[in-house]
């Protein structure tokens, strides 16, 4: 069975108008999304050790992630406020705390290399690693987020086997031009998320055009990483691409039908 490891950042989510606060962060929920569809995941990254450190590794754990390579250091977790807006998510103020200090181990590159994929994003702080990674021959999935042609962004680009970043706005020509040149720089399947208009997929010379899944919107947080989740699955297992973007969609409807990434 094939398992996946998730590195870098994570945080807190904080919902200012309610109090509410849920673990979260890109490499987080997706080692949850992937457990959901069954698959054996590792969430790799620093917390602080504090209350919310504790809340993150013991969520995980709750999930069945393996959290054996979870740095706990000295100082605050990442923390990010939210408001809900419509349903909307909308990002305010963060502080990323002891997440922006991780360092990997030979022993961390060791075990990530015991797994079939490793993930990773923009806010990770792993740029320095994914040279090594590549050259161990363990292929990279990496988010881009909104930012692709951010430094740091272009630098995890060059060393991904999969891309993925979010515009829902661009139009679709604009789009496709964007992935081209993201491709041209070595990963072989690129993805942009676009919310509700769906999202658009090149692998090789081959683009596709898929839809969402109409459900109940109560918190769009984690739509995005269960989208990730869900197109990795089943590509791993050699589906079609078509058939990747449909996974995807579906197990982002799942997440955004309630409060919270998970």
């Amino acid at each position: 069975m094939k398992r996946i490891a998730c590195i870098g950042d994570n945080c807190v989510d904080f919902y200012d108008e309610t109090g509410e606060r849920y673990p979260g962060g890109n490499p987080v929920n997706v080692s949850v999304y992937f457990r959901r569809l069954g698959t054996p995941s590792s969430y790799i990254g620093a917390v602080g050790n504090d209350e919310n450190g504790k809340m993150i590794i013991d969520s995980l754990a709750g999930k069945s992630v393996d959290v054996s390579h979870v740095k706990v250091l000295e100082g605050i977790t990442a923390i990010t406020h939210v408001q809900r807006i419509s349903g909307e998510r909308v990002f305010g103020d963060s502080d990323p705390g002891v997440s922006a200090l991780l360092e990997l181990t030979e022993e961390d590159l060791d075990f990530i290399g015991t797994h079939d994929l490793a993930v990773t994003g923009l806010w990770g702080y792993t740029e320095p690693f994914l040279p090594i990674l590549k050259k161990r021959g363990i292929p990279i999935a990496y988010d881009a987020s909104n930012y692709p042609d951010l430094p740091q962004g272009k630098e995890g680009i060059r060393h991904a086997d999969y891309v993925f970043f979010s515009d829902d706005e661009a139009d679709e020509e604009q789009l496709r031009q964007k992935m081209r040149s993201i491709a041209a720089a070595g990963p072989s399947v690129v993805v942009a998320m676009r919310g509700s208009r769906g999202s658009l997929a090149l692998e090789g010379e081959r683009y596709e055009a898929s839809g969402i899944v109409n459900c109940e919107v109560v918190d769009t947080m984690g739509a995005g990483d269960s989208y990730i989740a869900g197109f990795l699955n089943a590509h791993l297992d050699g589906a079609d691409l078509t058939d990747c973007m449909r996974k995807g969609a579906e197990n982002a409807a799942i997440t955004i039908g309630y409060k919270g990434a998970w």
